[in-house]
């Protein structure tokens, strides 16, 4: 009989491919060894992994109806359960995206109520150091992800207001979550985080009242520190807690780790000038990802557009493939997108149809053209990417940019495995971000 791992500090589970990179790289930076993979592992895979303190599993439920998320996440969390940790995490972006009918939090929530014997669950979206902010319940974030940006509250964000599958037209998360699910949803908000004495009194006053979810406000790292002293004496090996919310669950818990000396944070690797052979693949639609493109292009990347009403033909991944590998041929770094020439949006595809295309295109470059590092921008299109292409698991190797790492991975093909990674939310990057991989690919 399987005995599960008495170390594993946090397991989690992510709504999107990028959004599991993020917490990954939030873990590994404190000083939590981490690794993701695509399916739950085993506790025998575990028991091979002692060093690891904390697993991720990198979903796709951020693109599922609300009718379908049940099915796929109850038994990834039962599994998750089932390995002993002191917290189980939903991961989701920290832009909260969801709504009632796709990628629905709520759901989520109500699923886990069933799996995990919690008292609360503690929701915690506000990340600062991604540009994220939540101030008496209200969610506040920057342009894009570690770039310099104008602030704006949530239902008034040039991009997320306007995003194609989940606008958001509401600030206030309590409200935007209420609308998902039936629960009762308290808030601890900026004015008790100071103190943590005062936060748990805070605490306790929205149990008292009957709040079954509670929201914690966060506008400091110093917040989160004090969140993550609260949550971590609410779990214990025999009673796990089951959260929701951002890297910022991550960011919490580990800084209160490294205060208790459970953790200690790790020098990161840095980058080294290396050209080698690099794709970009992006399916993403926002406009901090099209505008990374346009410049990575006019700066020499060989751009190889992909026709959206045409993915399901042969003939259109075969051409791309080829441009690919002759562009290699030149010592060219490549980006294949459908949005070059072409002024289609991968806001109208699939993201299924994409991945798999964009996993059949990378694999044959990795086969047949010496394919070292591989860019997957867009957090549906990196789910179903990294499946089409063979990816098992990841490491995180070394920082690039907030929220996007480095990262190996790990496959039973021989052509994928080993392979350098970055998988980008379309949200995530400086404007010169693809352009300055060409001459900072680290080479870890």
């Amino acid at each position: 009989m399987s005995v599960a791992p008495a170390n594993l500090l946090l397991a989690y589970y992510a709504d999107d491919f990028t959004g599991a990179t993020d917490a990954l790289e939030q873990l590994e930076t404190a000083g939590v060894r981490a690794a993701l993979f695509l399916e739950p592992p085993s506790t025998e895979t575990l028991a091979a992994r002692p060093e690891l303190r904390a697993i991720g599993v990198a979903g796709c439920t951020r693109a599922l109806a609300t009718d379908e998320i049940g099915a796929e996440v109850r038994p990834a969390l039962e599994q998750l359960k089932a390995l002993g940790p002191r917290h189980v995490h939903y991961k989701v972006c920290s832009t909260f995206d969801s709504s009632p009918k796709v990628g629905s939090i709520g759901r989520v929530i109500d699923v886990a109520a069933d799996v995990f014997d919690s008292k609360f669950v503690p929701v915690v979206v506000g990340s600062p150091a991604l540009g994220r902010w939540c101030v008496f319940g209200n969610l506040f974030a920057g342009v894009g992800i570690g770039a310099e940006s104008a602030v704006y509250r949530l239902d008034r964000h040039p991009s997320m207001s306007q995003h194609p599958t989940t606008p958001a037209d509401e600030a206030d998360l309590r409200l935007h979550l209420g609308r998902q699910t039936d629960k009762p949803i308290g808030l601890v908000d900026l004015r008790s985080l100071e103190d943590p004495g005062a936060a748990a009194a805070a605490l306790e006053k929205e149990l008292a009242a009957g709040a079954e979810v509670v929201l914690f406000d966060s506008l400091a790292p110093a917040h989160l520190r004090t969140v993550g002293e609260l949550l971590d004496t609410h779990a214990t090996a025999d009673r796990t807690l089951f959260s929701a919310g951002s890297s910022a669950i991550e960011t919490a818990l580990s800084s209160h780790w490294r205060a208790a000396g459970v953790a200690e944070r790790t020098a990161p690797m840095t980058a080294q000038s290396d050209l080698g052979r690099l794709l970009v693949l992006a399916g993403s639609c926002s406009p901090v990802t099209a505008e990374q493109v346009d410049r990575a292009v006019e700066a020499g990347y060989a751009g190889v557009p992909l026709d959206p009403a045409r993915l399901g033909e042969v003939a259109t991944i075969d051409t791309a493939t080829e441009r690919v590998v002759a562009a290699f041929a030149e010592d060219r770094p490549v980006i294949v997108s459908t949005n070059l020439n072409n002024g289609s949006s991968g806001a109208k595809l699939a993201p299924e149809l994409l991945g798999e295309a964009f996993g059949r295109i990378a694999r044959a470059a990795a086969e047949r053209a010496g394919l070292r590092m591989l860019v997957v921008a867009g957090g549906d299109t990196s789910s179903y990417t990294a499946r089409a292409l063979g990816v098992e698991s990841l490491e995180y190797l070394a920082p690039l940019t907030t929220g996007a790492p480095l990262c190996r991975a790990a496959s039973s093909d021989p052509s994928v495995d080993g392979l350098r990674v970055v998988f980008k939310g379309g949200q995530v990057g400086r404007p010169d971000f693809l352009r300055s991989l060409v001459t900072t690919q680290a080479t870890a």
